[in-house]
């Protein structure tokens, strides 16, 4: 299989809502429940994608959708609005981006766990404002309890990524970095 590259729709969109990409872009193909993290090098006049990693992830379960209470991923250009859980033990729980326990509590292993990126949508109409706001709907990257689920549709509209990927690229990416959700 070929490693993955930044879809020239990425780019487009970027022109199209005249945002500046990030020197770290976040990737997710909702088909292949995979994520990939680039960084953009400088090369000669322009910057240049280059793959630092790869992930295994999951997607919604309800499948693709832009709009609030569809349980569904929503597509499209967005950022890292807030980070939330900097420091906190691998397995801790969070509600309402709180901490209130740990997985070796007894909590749900569906729990929000170890670190939460928290998303807001780029495009007006289509994933920003009204009821297709990713912002407004909490859509997260964060850790998930169940691990095992990963590789396959298992969330209720977040990407759910393994703590030992999620850790550093908490700690790697800031506020503002650019992700790119798309089906393939």
């Amino acid at each position: 299989m070929k490693p993955p590259r930044l879809p020239i729709a990425f780019r487009r969109a970027c022109t199209r809502l005249g945002v500046t990409p990030t020197r770290h872009v976040f990737t997710v193909r909702i088909a292949e429940q995979r994520a990939a993290l680039f960084e953009l090098v400088p090369q000669g006049r322009r910057r240049v994608a280059k793959l630092l990693k790869e992930f295994v992830c999951s997607t919604s379960k309800f499948g693709i959708g832009q709009v609030a209470g569809s349980n569904c991923t929503p597509l499209g250009l967005h950022r890292i609005a807030e980070k939330h859980g900097a420091d906190a033990e691998p397995g801790t729980v969070f509600k309402a981006r709180k901490p209130i326990g740990h997985l070796r509590d007894g909590l749900p292993l569906e729990s929000i766990t170890t670190r939460i990126l928290w998303l807001a949508g780029l495009g007006p109409g289509f994933n920003r404002g009204g009821n297709v706001d990713t912002f407004a709907r909490y859509i997260y990257i964060h850790g998930f309890g169940d691990q095992a689920s990963l590789g396959r549709p298992a969330s209720h509209g977040c990407i759910h990524l393994a703590d030992v990927d999620l850790v550093p690229l908490f700690d790697l990416l800031p506020v503002g970095t650019l992700v790119w959700i798309a089906e393939k």
